[in-house]
């Protein structure tokens, strides 16, 4: 089959080649990202492939549509960027790649509490200026201390296992309650209850209409000063300019972030030579006890194989006809979905 391939830089190539090497797609690679303004790249593609911040909306749906295009392969898990909806009247079938670096997202979250805790980024800069004082880099035990994790799906229950490792007690929201967690010793509370005895909130729930803006204003005044908050999810769970605030008056006390809600415009590029233009972002990156990573945590070796095998073999199933396990349906049926109570 081929396949238009965009948002794609040389790691992507690399590991998708790799993988069709068997398949014998045709794969055409395109930098830019998918819009209503390069869709028009996608003439005479029967299936395109997109990554996170590919805008497949309904307009540009109807052009892909409109010039042949069949399927949408995501090479990755979230599907917030696409108009289930859409696709579906137009005949287009939508698959993902469920799970990809479920390690390596809850290893890179463990990274960030314990860089943030331990001022491990501060210390590196301070040492390379020759400036080997400890104030201001005083941390605490995580022994004894309580992580709440919001959604306990394989990310979350994973970084259960490794807080559990450090002697943390473990606090979980989400509708769907998973033993495993049970077994380490984790509490399903309420979201409030969650808030307010936690030292630690990580986010590992999915983007829906009901938990945008997850964390706001109202959730920040129920949590204990001095929090820290992780989120390596969804950028939108966080209401941004609140978390701001919270930062400013040290209610939270710390951040710890690898999505950001407006992303799409900043990460997976080189702005380094550029004058930033977001506001709200550059007010975050002035506080010192704030870490932000530009989306890495799913960055591993393991999870670019795992995404380019399934996507490939997603393009594959629907090739040749057979029953695609990865594919989207509308209405979508979210694996692990976490509603605010």
């Amino acid at each position: 089959m081929k396949v238009a391939v965009f948002s794609t830089k040389a790691y992507d190539r690399q590991f998708l080649e790799a993988a069709n090497y068997p398949k014998k797609h045709e794969l055409v690679f395109f930098e830019p990202r998918l819009s209503q303004d390069t869709a028009i790249l996608t003439a005479g593609f029967p299936a395109v492939c997109v990554f996170v911040h590919d805008q497949v909306d309904a307009p540009t749906l109807e052009i892909l549509a409109a010039r042949g295009t069949r399927l949408i392969a995501l090479r990755c898990a979230g599907f917030n960027n696409v108009d289930l909806k859409a696709a579906a009247k137009l005949g287009i079938k939508v698959v993902r790649v469920p799970a990809y670096s479920p390690y390596g997202v809850a290893e890179h979250t463990a990274g960030l509490i314990l860089s943030l805790n331990r001022k491990i980024h501060r210390a590196y800069n301070r040492v390379r200026e020759g400036n080997f004082s400890l104030e201001g880099l005083l941390g605490f035990n995580l022994n004894e201390r309580t992580v709440g994790i919001i959604g306990t799906g394989k990310i979350g229950l994973i970084l259960g296992k490794i807080m559990r490792g450090f002697g943390c007690h473990l606090l979980a929201y989400d509708m769907y309650e998973n033993s495993e967690l049970e077994v380490l010793g984790g509490k399903y509370v309420e979201l409030p209850e969650l808030f307010a005895n936690s030292d630690i909130i990580s986010l590992h729930c999915p983007l829906t209409p009901e938990t945008h803006h997850l964390i706001n204003a109202e959730a920040i005044a129920q949590m204990k000063s001095g929090v820290m908050l992780i989120n390596t999810s969804r950028g939108a769970l966080i209401n941004t300019q609140a978390v701001t605030e919270g930062l400013k008056t040290g209610k939270i006390g710390s951040l710890g972030v690898d999505v950001y809600e407006q992303e799409s415009e900043l990460f997976f590029e080189d702005l380094s030579d550029e004058i930033i233009q977001d506001d709200v972002f550059q007010r975050l990156t002035t506080f010192p006890n704030v870490l932000i990573t530009g989306h890495q945590a799913f960055f591993t070796e393991e999870a670019l194989r795992n995404i380019a095998d399934t996507t490939l073999a997603n393009i594959t199933d629907v090739e040749q006809g057979r029953t695609c396990a990865n594919e989207l349906h509308t209405p979508p049926e979210i694996e692990n979905k976490v509603l605010v109570s």
